[in-house]
């Protein structure tokens, strides 16, 4: 008997990609052929994904981005990719569909809408992204990733959390050793394309701190290409050891090792501090559609596990304040990682591969 097939539509940056490699590896295991529909620049984020998962190349486009003659172009790449993707459901048909956001994803569904097959997105910020509202009244189930979720008028979403990594998911709950007058870890990460706000502000905080903590700091630091020469810079001036790079292959084992981490709250970001249980401070990108990303921060700032910065409220001063609030009290430390860990839903994956089977045609 021929497997069942799992598509799973995703694109853009590692938001979308990384929830979508957690059910990849999930259903993998449990006997279903995975593909994965994306572009070319999601593609790009598709190299940890298990060697058995075919990726597949569709066109698409947006209207964000590029001149007028670019603009133009998009409908015709968008219905390109339509097309192909329903010549491959025809010749393949998927027990499933599953889009985690992003414009990549559109002609995967779309070509399941229309021949019918059983489809459903998860999203995995606060607040639904611009393709996901599209389809959101076109799929049989929406997953959440962050609750509350904000939905159109009339649509129901299934809180399952968002899904982490299997390498994230090996350090759930690591236990925390909480700062002190030794060497102490911080994890500077931006999302999979850094952020620029965080290289202004994170090596003058640090170097502000008193002497006492500034000492001890390590920090890995996660930097967009065209900011890590003044970065690097930025911390040997200071006399501070910092390990800079565009993308960490590694966050997980950082995280785990990390007495505080500091980050753009992007879903995944968010998850993976959740499952592994660290204190945080999250500065969301302002200019992230509908604010989603504070609301993504708002479960581990109410909870008392994270710090909340508006990017208006991001000083030097400010900043290096709050990371010494941190780093200077050892038990309020643990009680943050602790708060971190009673957020997480390590069973997210699970969840959704729930779902998947309940909703899949065999």
């Amino acid at each position: 008997m021929a497997k069942p097939l799992l598509v799973i539509a995703a694109g853009g940056t590692g938001g979308h990609m990384f929830p979508a490699q957690a059910l990849a590896e999930a259903m993998l295991a449990k006997g279903w052929r995975v593909q994965l529909t994306t572009d070319a620049r999601g593609a790009r984020y598709a190299g940890g994904f298990p060697d058995a998962v075919e990726v597949i190349e569709l066109g698409s486009a947006t209207f964000a981005r590029g001149g007028a003659a670019a603009k133009a172009l998009v409908p015709f790449k968008i219905a390109g990719g339509v097309l192909s993707a329903l010549l491959r459901m025809l010749r393949d048909r998927p027990a499933m569909v599953v889009g985690f956001g992003g414009y990549p994803s559109i002609p995967a569904m779309a070509a399941a809408m229309i021949l019918r097959r059983p489809r459903m997105i998860h999203e995995q910020n606060g607040v639904l992204g611009r393709v996901n509202t599209v389809f959101a009244k076109r799929v049989t189930k929406i997953a959440c990733g962050t609750w509350p979720t904000t939905l159109p008028e009339g649509v129901d979403g299934e809180h399952t959390g968002n899904p982490v990594r299997g390498a994230v998911l090996a350090r759930a709950g690591a236990g925390y050793i909480a700062p002190g007058d030794y060497p102490m870890s911080i994890l500077v990460i931006g999302g999979s394309q850094g952020a620029r706000i965080l290289s202004d502000a994170v090596p003058a905080a640090i170097a502000a701190l008193p002497d006492a903590i500034r000492r001890f700091v390590r920090v890995s630091h996660q930097a967009r290409p065209e900011d890590m020469e003044r970065v690097q810079s930025a911390y040997a001036q200071s006399g501070i050891k910092a390990d800079v790079q565009p993308f960490f292959t590694d966050i997980p084992e950082r995280m785990a090792e990390a007495q505080l981490v500091i980050s753009r709250s992007g879903a995944s970001s968010v998850a993976d501090i959740s499952v592994i249980g660290r204190p945080a401070i999250l500065i969301p990108f302002a200019a992230a559609t509908a604010d989603h990303q504070t609301a993504n921060a708002r479960g581990l700032s109410d909870a008392g596990a994270a710090i909340l910065m508006p990017e208006s409220q991001v000083s030097e001063e400010s900043l290096s304040a709050q990371i010494e609030l941190i780093l200077s009290n050892a038990q309020g430390a643990a009680q943050m990682a602790a708060a971190a860990l009673s957020c997480g839903l390590p069973d997210a994956t699970e969840r959704l591969v729930t779902l998947v089977e309940e909703l899949a045609v065999k």
